[in-house]
């Protein structure tokens, strides 16, 4: 199914953010209504501006229920929100693993499907070097995608590697891979090509720059 065959209705959880703001764009642009959530309301105009409509809701004070309110319906949900750099362990827990569990709670009252972004080696205990942050923010994510894996949600979990603002070549590898850069414009693009994807549920794959035009690479992961 192509994404002009059906429009959908997306609500991206963090939808101030880089790769969110580009997604919300992308699937915009296809036809698709997109809810941007955002708990800062000076961040409308700027999820107005890519093409979707504001929602305002914190994931770190909504219930599930609540978050499902404010969203009212949706095909899928993109959890792209994330506490970020220097904001301290306790807010990973709170955004990245906590706001995680929230959206998949919203997402069930809602009967819509998930999509988590995460990162390349997640599930590799990293040393001790990289410091308490590093350690909450991959202990919160690693959490987060098991819980989505073990949920009865259909899901979808995509591990970027180093984020770029290179622009985006329209060209990937996906699956098992090791660490390298990925453009956020090619994030995007994969991104809003799977939320319109359910026969992708169940798929967790790794996700770089590469040589493969993203459409191909996308239909592969229904093979």
């Amino acid at each position: 199914m192509t994404q002009a065959e059906a429009p959908k209705t997306i609500a991206i959880i963090g939808g101030h953010g880089q790769i969110a703001l580009r997604t919300t764009a992308l699937l915009s642009a296809a036809g698709h209504r997109v809810l941007g959530v955002i708990r800062n309301p000076d961040h409308a105009a700027d999820v107005e501006r890519a093409g979707g409509e504001a929602v305002l809701a914190d994931i770190e004070q909504a219930t599930a229920e609540q978050l499902a309110a404010a969203i009212g319906a949706a095909d899928a949900l993109l959890f792209a929100a994330g506490a970020g750099p220097g904001s301290g362990p306790a807010r990973k827990e709170t955004v990245d693993h906590q706001g995680a569990l929230t959206t998949m709670g919203a997402a069930k009252a809602l009967s819509a499907a998930v999509v988590q972004i995460s990162y390349i080696g997640v599930a590799n205990t990293p040393p001790a070097s990289v410091g308490d942050d590093f350690l909450a923010y991959q202990g919160a994510k690693y959490a987060a995608d098991l819980a989505l894996a073990a949920s009865t949600l259909d899901w979808v979990i995509v591990r970027p590697g180093t984020l770029t603002d290179e622009p985006g070549t329209g060209r990937v590898t996906v699956g098992e891979l090791e660490r390298g850069p990925v453009s956020r414009d090619n994030v995007a693009e994969v991104l809003a090509q799977v939320l319109v994807r359910p026969e992708l549920s169940g798929s967790s794959f790794d996700l770089l720059d590469g040589e493969t035009p993203v459409s191909d690479a996308v239909n592969a992961l229904a093979k």
